[in-house]
């Protein structure tokens, strides 16, 4: 074991040395260039980690992280599902959680792999086996994370839409323009709804048209309600339409839309539902029922 460490330290180190020699012996296009226009294009962005670390294993990060979004491909519907998330974060940035991700699940297999070749000393291909699963495992797992956090915030919008949609009616029948009314259900709302219209609103402020704020709504969202709110806004805004009686059809609509999906859900989980009234409710309703008179055929037997 000892001179498997031994070996491994030294092949990194090894490693290390090439790979940072072929960097210095042919540099990046951009490292060529940017040390010359560092005054309009500066070489390290703002915000960006500056520390020893960062310096050290950034680049070799950023180059598995380029390694997996090449490998894995769907560079595409990762950036889609960053838009549906609302995250700041970038598709780079999402290759370089996958990577931590991976060298999290690679940890853990190697931690694995060292008890079970201790306890039981198994097979070296069964423990590269149980440390690769790890490796793949973490990065795998950090992508469904992220359509799970997809899912939920997209379950999130559709419960808070008929409240909203209700209130911004309410507003526009009180007399207030549709801007003037997404201002005041925002002061009033809390919510990732709210959120998505606030970004609707500071497009306004910044000059873009209110039917282009709204289909920009339409096309980042993934959930159809309101998707199809924005555009009959957009629509309601440019024709002239009245927006109390599209708002009100459409909170309506999703309203009953959950009920339908509720129904669905249940029947789906009927059988499910089952097992708990067969083996946990039926059993203790049949003891009570029975155990008064196994008691009293046993005083009755004893006199």
């Amino acid at each position: 074991m000892t001179g498997a460490v031994i070996g491994l330290c030294a092949s990194s180190g090894v490693l290390l040395l090439v790979s940072g020699w072929l960097r210095t012996r042919r540099p990046a296009l951009d490292q060529r260039v940017l040390p010359y226009v560092r005054d309009v294009h500066p070489y390290v962005p703002v915000g960006a980690p500056t520390g020893v670390v960062s310096a050290v294993f950034g680049p070799s990060v950023r180059r598995a992280g380029a390694a997996i979004g090449d490998l894995l491909g769907g560079s595409a519907s990762v950036s889609r599902r960053l838009v549906r998330l609302g995250s700041p974060m970038t598709v780079d940035d999402f290759r370089i959680r996958q990577v931590a991700w991976g060298g999290a699940g690679l940890a853990i297999g190697v931690v694995v792999s060292i008890v079970l070749w201790s306890a039981r000393d198994a097979a070296m291909p069964m423990l590269l086996v149980i440390c690769a699963v790890g490796l793949v495992g973490g990065v795998l797992w950090c992508d469904s994370a992220l359509s799970s956090q997809v899912r939920s915030r997209e379950a999130q919008l559709q419960a808070e839409f008929p409240v909203v949609a209700d209130l911004l009616a309410l507003a526009v029948a009180a007399g207030e323009s549709p801007v003037a009314g997404l201002e005041r259900v925002m002061r009033v709302c809390q919510g990732q709804l709210s959120y998505e219209l606030g970004q609707v609103l500071s497009d306004i402020r910044t000059g873009t048209p209110m039917a282009a704020a709204f289909d920009r709504l339409a096309s980042r969202t993934g959930v159809a309600s309101i998707a199809r709110f924005a555009e009959g806004l957009a629509i309601a805004v440019e024709r002239g339409t009245p927006l109390v009686d599209v708002l009100h059809a459409q909170a309506a609509d999703v309203r009953e839309s959950g009920r339908r999906e509720l129904m669905e859900v249940g029947g789906r989980k009927e059988v499910a539902m089952m097992i708990p009234v067969v083996f946990l409710i039926l059993p203790v309703t049949v003891v009570f029922a029975f155990f008064p008179g196994y008691i009293g055929l046993h005083l009755t037997s004893g006199m």
